[in-house]
């Protein structure tokens, strides 16, 4: 009979690391075919510790092992990041331009295989296996999908190009201390007492009661969260207007950024690169967004670079996967009773990584319905780049 989870859970702590594995491969003596897999099950001993412990179990116990000597704990191996630092750092390398994340999770994903980042490694000096680069990025909180779930929409020939220029750009603009930022705006969610997504704990039978519907309350109304994330100091800020999201309060969000955290963060400043969507109020279609901007421009001295995603691949903008899905995570089954809760939750999400956030409440008003006219957009200094000027171009200050 092989022993229970109970059973074996009762006697480990009284063993050790060698004694452990000896027990586990002596309930596989005698047993049918199949017997290591059902120790294994019950026991949490690897079917490779097994096999050693039958062998260890065949041979003479040396005086050592009467006197009770077994490798003390923290000792073995190293881990290949405790001996080899830039292995982390040159993984993510690799990863940077071909991450893409959900932004209602922390997850992380990536289209290149395990065997492909080993070889790129190994051509970089890292002895690794593709074992150990999976492992190496569940750690790092990535996974690898299918190509068929990182399609949205009507894919654009020059997509995988633009990110190359994305990530090549940013690269540039970091290796020069400047500042780069990830901008976009979060969902729009409803204030009251409305039922929010996820779970935390109470004691039973005392979980907070919430509507049934889900109709905007006209007093509360809806809190729009612009969201600004440095990608060099790995923080955020937060813009929460109660209006429309326009092209206004996109660079007004980008504005106050800049003037409570990006300024000081960065004194000697002269460029500012904006990462974006293709659509919506930071749109590489809006005009109102370019004259916006080149009014910041002219009031910060900056001169701005500006590099938006392709249409249906939002979610490759780090800010989804940095900063708005740790949002979600820290307010989750929580109901967003108030304007003040949710600036409150907002300004006190953390990460072990280090994310700092820092959040405001915009009660202006942003109307829309703005036209900018074709003299008024030939007034701001625009220099578009030349691949795709479109997505691509500079505003001088």
């Amino acid at each position: 009979m092989v022993i229970t989870t109970e059973q074996f859970a009762a006697l480990e702590p009284h063993l050790n690391e060698k004694t452990r594995r000896m027990v586990a491969a002596s309930l596989t003596i005698g047993g049918e075919h199949g017997i290591k897999g059902e120790v294994s099950k019950a026991t949490g001993v690897s079917y490779r510790e097994i096999s050693r412990g039958l062998q260890e179990l065949r041979e003479q116990p040396t005086d050592q092992d009467r006197r009770g000597g077994v490798r003390k704990e923290g000792g073995g191996r190293k881990k290949l990041t405790d001996t080899n630092l830039a292995l982390t750092r040159d993984l993510e390398a690799l990863l940077e331009s071909s991450t893409r994340g959900d932004p209602m999770t922390p997850l992380r994903w990536t289209t290149k295989s395990l065997r492909n980042l080993a070889d790129e490694l190994n051509e970089m000096g890292h002895g690794i296996s593709h074992v150990t680069v999976r492992t190496l990025l569940s750690e790092m909180g990535y996974s690898l999908q299918g190509n068929k779930k990182t399609l949205e929409g009507k894919e654009h020939p020059d997509r995988n190009a633009q990110f190359e220029q994305i990530n090549d750009t940013v690269k540039e603009f970091q290796a020069e201390g400047q500042p780069v930022i990830s901008v976009d705006c979060k969902k729009h969610e409803l204030v009251g007492n409305f039922k929010n997504n996820g779970r935390e704990y109470h004691k039973v039978g005392g979980a907070p009661e919430v509507k049934d519907h889900d109709f905007m309350d006209k007093e509360l109304g809806k809190a729009i969260p612009y969201g600004v994330y440095d990608m060099g100091d790995n923080s955020g800020f937060v813009n929460v207007g109660m209006d429309h999201d326009t092209s206004v309060f996109a660079v007004e969000s980008i504005r106050q950024w800049w003037l409570t955290m990006g300024r000081e963060r960065y004194p000697d400043a002269r460029y500012l690169l904006i990462t974006a969507d293709g659509g919506g109020s930071n749109g590489y279609r809006r005009r109102l967004w370019k004259t916006e901007l080149s009014r910041f421009a002219a009031e910060s001295g900056l001169m701005i670079r500006v590099c938006h995603f392709p249409s249906g691949t939002s979610k490759w903008n780090k800010i989804e996967h940095r900063l708005f899905s740790q949002i979600t995570m820290n307010w989750r089954g929580r109901p967003l009773t108030s304007i003040e809760v949710i600036v409150n939750l907002i300004a006190s999400t953390k990460t072990k990584t280090g994310l700092v956030v820092r959040c405001a409440l915009d009660k202006n008003s942003y109307p829309t319905g703005i036209t900018v006219t074709d003299e008024e957009l030939s007034k701001a200094k625009l220099s578009p780049s030349e691949f795709h000027g479109e997505w691509n171009y500079t505003i001088m200050p």
